[in-house]
């Protein structure tokens, strides 16, 4: 090919994959679909769209020439035509390969390079040949042009280019383009809407201008009349000049003021529309996330053995597409929280008088303010508030006395908190209370709200409140010594003064009351660390305070002043800065002037560090160990990993020792002191189920934590890991030496 023609060829690609991955999602769909029981009518009509879809996506990936694709297609639409005249029995197993070929596909799909090329060929040789054997049919063979496709594949019509690679128009099975829509990157997309936005700091200054003209109009008005009130100047000629020009004047600043005014009401109103448009253009349906969901149930649901189906409403609500990208990951970390620690396995369902198949519920819907409400619900057994009282206990959030007296909603309010979990085990992806923590940061970080009910045996219910756009928001701007920021108006509860001998101090904390409850009061430039020889502010009697919100905490804020309430135009740091501590974004101001927007989860964390309590009747402790004085046991019985283990243990500042077995560490552990048994499960004399049985049914080493570090990666030896006591169950395949030592410096 001469360089053209792979210019070509790359931008073919390009339009493959996009066409392709809309050919999977609408198959993966529909298989997720027949996975259900429907009426025959239906069915067949789910049917003929998936296999319309694979026959399509097997003429363009010929096309393109991607044999390996095409072959699968060939295979997928057999196994499809098949099952249309009932040939193939649909078993649980079909299904999976089916959607395993199809994440095979999406793998090879997204591994294009940015010059256009396909990696990844060997696994989808390996796929195809799984599936010609489900269908008794051998892969497609290749041309006898090596692969490449039959030259019939191309007509040339009359008067077409011969110097094009595929000559002719090749149709990548795209249809007709609407005359209405176009396809547009999102880059240019983003452009626009910044540069829309940049206006508003142009309609501010508008606003602004009339408003100075406004006052000078006034001014010059009030000069007039204090003019015409002094007595007249006895020269006749300089009186009657004196008073042209006074009202040649008036009438110029009149014009101006009108001038100014209706410059003001057109450019508002054009900025406005250009803005509102421009966000319409980058408002994207929840659908571009949620269409990946019911796979992920299935996929995480099988996995864990359970049976779980997903019902979601209000797909069609549309928000910011920034927004939507942000908010995906929340959803995801909540829908597997909702599967592996909310639904019951079918056994334990059914003896609990439930069908065996739990519901997750997602509903999305527009709120007022231009907010978006997202509820996930599941139907499982709910969230057991003792349990998490007894857990804040141990972790050292409350104290005993503290936790009798919460209510339900305060102590579902630990679960967000990083590092807290109750699930009995710790495994590659629960048990070490990330996921929840990550997602009420990444909802602050939106300026928006997670809250969860739940009843014991019932389900549970998250609820999150998020805006429609990030381009603008109601913001307080506040003055701390001579520096200016801007809080957002979601994260403050109340502005008020208090005076001075109101704010008390509590076992070394300084709190104010707030709805008749002690809540931490900071001074806002020390959270900031602003020099404070600096404040221009009069000395006074009184303090002007914000009620912050965060994190699911309150703290008082003292600030010097509080300047005003307005429209804020959002902008980003930049790579450079992109994460500041205790600032968010950048504003700019009517003025042209960039202020800095506050993270108020990040006030409240700093104020934590800085042995600040939020909550004075929440004591917050101290979780940093000694490790140089903790002792830790490895059972292995490869050298090898028993080598690893010790030096990596080790290094971190423990101290080790080694067994080559169960009964070889029983042995050591009733003549020394261990704080910590970290053990392989496939052993010879005694495996590490049974060693930690032993340990669990020893008065003396019950509460010794135990970390199962194991190939063994079925849902059932990890069940079997929970049965025995285990604290940790770490796979091999997966092992990552930081992962190890979190999970021990959380169990010691």
């Amino acid at each position: 090919m001469n360089k053209r023609e792979e210019e070509f060829h790359k931008r073919l690609l390009v339009t493959f994959r996009g066409e392709a991955q809309e050919h999977l999602r609408a198959i993966s769909n529909g298989l997720l679909g027949l996975e259900t029981p429907k009426p025959r009518e239906e069915e067949a009509g789910v049917l003929e769209t998936i296999f319309r879809a694979c026959h399509t996506l097997k003429g363009a990936a010929r096309a393109v020439n991607l044999t390996d694709i095409e072959s699968i297609c060939q295979s997928l639409e057999d196994i499809f035509d098949d099952w249309r005249h009932e040939g193939i029995k649909r078993s649980s197993e079909t299904f999976n390969s089916l959607h395993k070929a199809l994440e095979s596909m999406n793998r090879r799909l997204s591994s294009m390079k940015a010059d256009g090329t396909l990696i990844g060929e060997e696994e989808l040789s390996r796929v195809a040949a799984g599936l010609s054997v489900l269908v008794k049919m051998p892969p497609i063979p290749e041309s006898a042009e090596g692969g490449k496709p039959h030259p019939h594949l191309y007509p040339l019509p009359e008067g077409e280019d011969n110097s094009l690679p595929f000559k002719g128009r090749v149709r990548v099975g795209m249809g007709s383009l609407s005359h209405d829509t176009i396809k547009i990157s999102t880059a240019k997309l983003n452009a626009l809407l910044h540069k829309s936005e940049e206006m508003l700091a142009i309609k501010r200054t508008e606003g602004q201008r009339y408003s100075e003209v406004n006052d000078i109009y006034n001014t010059f008005d009030a000069f007039k009349r204090k003019m015409s009130a002094i007595s007249p100047i006895e020269d006749t000629e300089t009186s009657e000049y004196v008073v042209l020009q006074l009202k040649s004047i008036k009438n110029k600043l009149s014009a101006l003021k009108k001038s100014a005014r209706q410059a003001d009401v057109i450019f508002t109103r054009a900025v406005d529309n250009l803005i509102d448009e421009s966000k319409k253009a980058m408002m994207q349906s929840f659908s571009e996330i949620t269409e990946g969901f019911p796979l992920l149930v299935r996929s995480v649901s099988h996995e864990q053995g359970k049976e779980v189906i997903l019902k979601i409403q209000g797909e069609d609500v549309e928000v910011d597409r920034r927004i939507l990208a942000e908010i995906k990951d929340p959803l995801i970390h909540i829908i597997r929280n909702c599967i592996d620690h909310g639904i019951e396995y079918p056994a334990v369902r059914e003896a609990n008088n439930k069908d065996r198949t739990g519901t997750i519920s997602i509903n999305i819907s527009l709120k007022e303010n231009s907010k978006v409400e997202i509820i996930i619900s599941d139907n499982g057994k709910g969230i057991d508030i003792e349990k998490i009282k007894g857990t804040s206990i141990k972790n050292g959030l409350i104290s005993r006395e503290t936790a009798e007296s919460l209510n339900d909603e305060d102590a579902l309010s630990f679960i967000f908190h990083s590092g807290f979990s109750t699930s009995p085990l710790i495994t590659s992806i629960s048990g070490r209370g990330l996921g929840l923590a990550i997602v009420r940061e990444k909802i602050d970080n939106l300026s928006g709200t997670v809250t969860v009910k739940s009843e014991l045996n019932s389900g549970t219910a998250f609820s999150i409140i998020i805006p429609v756009t990030l381009a603008t928001f109601r913001g307080i701007l506040i003055r701390v010594n001579d520096q200016v920021f801007i809080v957002h108006s979601n994260n403050v509860l109340k502005v008020m003064m208090i005076k001075k001998d109101e704010i008390k101090t509590v076992e070394n904390r300084e709190c104010i009351v707030y709805n008749s409850r002690p809540v931490s009061y900071v001074r806002l430039k020390d959270i900031l660390q602003i020099d404070t020889g600096k404040s221009i502010r009069p000395k006074s009697e009184y303090v002007t305070v914000l009620i912050l919100k965060g994190m699911d905490i309150n703290i008082a804020a003292g600030v010097d002043e509080i300047i005003e309430e307005s429209e804020v135009l959002v902008k980003n740091l930049g790579t450079q800065l992109v994460r500041v501590r205790n600032v968010s974004v950048a504003a700019i101001m009517g003025t042209g002037r960039t202020v800095p927007v506050l993270n108020v989860s990040d006030l409240i964390r700093t104020a934590l560090k800085n042995a600040v309590s939020a909550l004075p009747v929440y004591p917050v402790m101290t979780t940093e160990v000694e490790t140089e004085k903790l002792s830790i046991l490895v059972a292995e019985d490869s050298i090898t990993s028993r080598i690893l283990l010790k030096n990596i243990l080790e290094s971190a500042g423990y101290n080790v020792r080694t067994a080559v077995d169960g009964v070889d560490a029983i042995t050591m552990l009733k003549t020394e002191d261990f704080d910590l048994v970290v053990s392989d499960i496939e052993m010879p004399r005694m495996d590490g189920f049974g060693l930690c049985s032993k340990i669990r049914s020893d008065k003396k080493l019950a509460e010794l934590p135990v970390v199962l570090v194991t190939a063994l990666e079925t849902r059932e030896d990890r069940e079997k890991g929970i049965s025995v006591g285990a604290n940790a169950y770490i796979v091999k395949s997966s092992f990552d030496q930081s992962n190890l030592i979190e999970v021990i410096r959380r169990l010691i």
